[in-house]
């Protein structure tokens, strides 16, 4: 097991630092220095800017000091939009809001996706099945921003104004300590959550019900079934455990995604985080704090496929790392 981890590592780490590189690459087509200058900049001014900005260093340089960052996990590089802060300052903070709307809405989509699509799979043609996917072609051709408009003013704004009943707040995101931490979490980030896992169902429940319907028609199935076994006892024990492995997939294929995936949310609600930060020092051609991201979200999907191997072996024993 760990022979094939290492081996998964060390092939992926020359296709790690290739992204690396084109990225860094592409963000410097057009030169950065004459945005952070007026239009009648002289050569010297030209030049003591790409000097505070580290742009007069070779390439290679600036290459590897990335990569020695994203090693070390220090991140000491100086942002150029907040010229006060560094990169780990300004990303540090935006972890905590990320992962408080991305993790749960990740567990609870996944959770209710599987249960829609045990129910809809097991009824395949009748009228729960038929009223289940219907229900998910609806939520799939609604846009995630009318989603988020609505669930702002029905569920914050239309309480807040007309009910005076302050359940959630419209926007913002305020930081406690652990004491306050489940009411805040409550009031800030619920209905992001909720939002994002209404905008999730409809296209998670198609691909799970596709998945058990396939598992049902197998011949293990029906064999389960000629043995007496209970429907819940075959769905449970049987269809949902072989279909463990598309499930991994799309949950593993999903955890890189979360951070961009969350920028309208964190947009719309003013949340700090790593979505809306990277939004944020992208527009402002803040190179390290855009770079820098770039790079960690590569090395969370190179990972998680990994991960997602292991996890094959785990789950099923028919699979074999070798």
């Amino acid at each position: 097991m760990w022979t094939y981890v290492l081996r998964r590592v060390l092939y992926n780490i020359p296709i790690y630092l290739v992204i690396v590189l084109l990225v860094m690459a592409l963000l410097r087509v057009n030169d950065p220095v004459t945005a952070f200058l007026s239009k009648n900049a002289t050569p010297e001014e030209y030049a003591l800017r790409k000097h505070e900005l580290g742009l007069d260093r070779p390439f290679l340089v600036q290459y590897f000091d990335l990569l020695g960052d994203v090693v070390t996990c220090r991140f000491h590089a100086k942002s150029w939009y907040r010229e006060t802060s560094t990169v780990g300052q300004v990303i540090g903070p935006a972890i905590v809001p990320s992962l408080s709307i991305t993790l749960p809405a990740l567990v609870v989509s996944t959770l209710l996706s599987v249960v829609i699509g045990l129910v809809a799979g097991s009824r395949r043609g009748r009228r729960t099945d038929r009223s289940l996917m219907f229900l998910a072609v609806v939520g799939m051709s609604i846009s995630y921003l009318v989603f988020i408009l609505l669930g702002q003013y029905f569920g914050a704004y239309w309480l807040n104004e007309k009910l005076g009943v302050k359940l959630f707040a419209v926007s913002g995101y305020e930081g406690v300590g652990v004491a306050r931490w489940p009411t805040r979490w409550l009031y800030y980030c619920l209905l992001p959550v909720a939002i994002s896992v209404v905008v999730s169902l409809g296209y998670d429940t198609r691909f799970y019900r596709t998945v058990i319907v396939e598992q049902m028609n197998a011949d293990y199935v029906r064999t389960a079934r000629a043995k007496g076994c209970t429907e819940r006892r075959v769905m449970l024990r049987h269809v949902l455990r072989n279909a463990m492995i598309p499930i991994i997939t799309r949950v593993m294929i999903t955890l890189p995604f979360l951070i961009v995936g969350s920028l309208l949310l964190e947009y719309y609600f003013t949340i700090p985080g790593l979505g809306w930060t990277l939004y944020t020092h992208m527009t402002n051609k803040d190179f390290p704090v855009t770079q820098t991201i770039v790079a960690l979200l590569a090395a969370i999907f190179i990972l998680s496929n990994i991960l997602t191997d292991v996890l094959y072996a785990l789950v099923d024993p028919r699979v074999r790392l070798s």
